[in-house]
């Protein structure tokens, strides 16, 4: 049977335009875009200005089907960035050729991806995470402690940022005294499209390099002297007479610093942010705090930290009568996934006893489901407990600055008044 042919629309970019970053700093995430899209273009074939254009899927249904399906839709780094939907420039491309010569997990497809995960799956299995949750609550509480005496403060730099950037140092065995290097670096690296972040070309190269060189030497003590933090655990890994080259590592140590720092931090202040919108919802889990679990999941369903992911035909495919050819690009937007409507009850009502909650935050399923998941669960969880159980009310004292970012739903600055108990 000929597989039928569905039309797939031309998005107007004078009306939309996923590649206007201006928009995204005004106003954080253009939901009305992708409701309108939802509604009436739910595949949809979005223009460049100096490429072949990428398919854009916003339907929960599509994001999840296409998310486990490598077979078809590629996490090839050498078929194009993950995080860019745009044919790189030339000044990207030297930027991006930086990382070159490595495997990193979100860049690869099974069973590459199969071997290489179950080798770094050994530093973060329950009990490397378990071990971390006392850490966890007693840098929270230092965190929380500080901002009250303070009073106000500026909620992202001064709290949100803080607890990941900790947390993910302790369990890479990171100095203290070297913190700030890290969170130096994912600033270069993750805001180079924000004026208040951007440096010049060759400073984010410079960062870049300067990260890797970090991490060699990092594996080179854990080689030396072992100890049971997950740098000695990764650098001893073997499975299956697989082991991880240096650059490999390297690559790794950097994906860990960035997802597990910036992700985090954006969840944080986006959760923040839902609270401080709907009041009533603070007030519910301070009198309910048995909802701390449904809450962590309603706040992972709102925030959708990474906003897309790219992936690459790799085969000719006829997906629900849309005929897709190998080479064309397609984007999967779990931003607008987590508010279909299809799937959530009044999807733009932020319930923190929101269940069932179905969200694709950390991927929806498949050979891409987010290593550190349980990790960004555990410090969300922590995090709002104990600022509930500190703090009576939080009052915002301006606007929200966005990160001029159409891949990272990142909140900036965020001032707020902390009122404590």
């Amino acid at each position: 049977m000929t597989p039928r042919t569905v039309s797939v629309p031309e998005i107007d970019i004078s009306r939309i335009n996923l590649l206007d970053r201006d928009r995204y700093a005004a106003t954080g995430v253009p939901h009305d875009w992708f409701t309108e899209l939802r509604r009436n273009a739910p595949v949809a074939h979005h223009p460049e200005p100096d490429g072949p254009g990428f398919y854009v899927f916003s339907r929960h249904a599509d994001v999840v089907a296409i998310g486990r399906d490598p077979a078809h839709f590629s996490s090839d780094a050498r078929l194009g960035p993950n995080f860019m939907l745009e044919e790189p420039t030339p000044e990207q491309a030297a930027l991006l050729a930086v990382a070159e010569g490595g495997e990193t997990l979100l860049g690869m497809d099974p069973p590459v991806h199969t071997r290489y995960r179950k080798l770094v799956n050994r530093g973060f299995t329950p009990r490397m995470i378990a071990m971390l949750e006392e850490k966890i609550r007693i840098v929270t509480a230092a965190v929380v402690s500080e901002a009250i005496e303070r009073g106000e403060v500026d909620f992202v730099v001064d709290m949100a940022a803080r607890l990941p950037l900790v947390v993910i140092s302790d369990l890479m065995g990171i100095p203290a005294a070297d913190r700030d290097l890290l969170f130096r670096w994912t600033n270069q690296l993750m805001g180079q499209d924000d004026p208040e972040y951007n440096s010049s070309l060759e400073d984010a190269m410079q960062a870049g390099m300067d990260m890797y060189s970090y991490a060699q030497e990092l594996a080179d003590r854990a080689r030396r002297e072992p100890t049971d933090d997950i740098i000695s655990t990764l650098v001893s890994a073997d499975v299956d007479g697989d082991q991880l080259s240096d650059m490999d590592f390297n690559r790794f140590f950097e994906l860990l610093i960035l997802a597990g720092n910036e992700t985090t931090r954006t969840a944080i202040a986006n959760g923040m942010k839902a609270f401080l919108d709907h009041p009533d919802q603070f007030t519910r889990l301070a009198h309910d705090p048995t909802l701390i679990d449904t809450a962590t999941a309603e706040i992972l369903r709102w925030a959708s930290p990474a906003l897309f992911f790219r992936r690459n035909v790799i085969e000719d495919v006829d997906y629900k009568g849309v005929a897709l050819r190998r080479g064309d690009k397609v984007s999967i937007w779990f931003a607008s996934a987590n508010r279909d409507e299809d799937v959530f009850d009044d999807p733009f009502r932020f319930d923190i006893g929101r269940n069932p909650n179905p969200h694709v935050t950390f991927g929806g399923g498949g050979p891409h489901y987010c290593l550190g998941a349980h990790l960004a669960r555990l410090e969300l969880k922590i995090f709002f407990t104990e600022l509930h159980r500190r703090v009576r009310n939080v009052e915002a004292l301006g606007a929200p600055t966005f990160l001029r970012s159409n891949f990272l739903a990142g909140i900036k600055h965020l001032p707020v008044r902390l009122d404590p108990n």
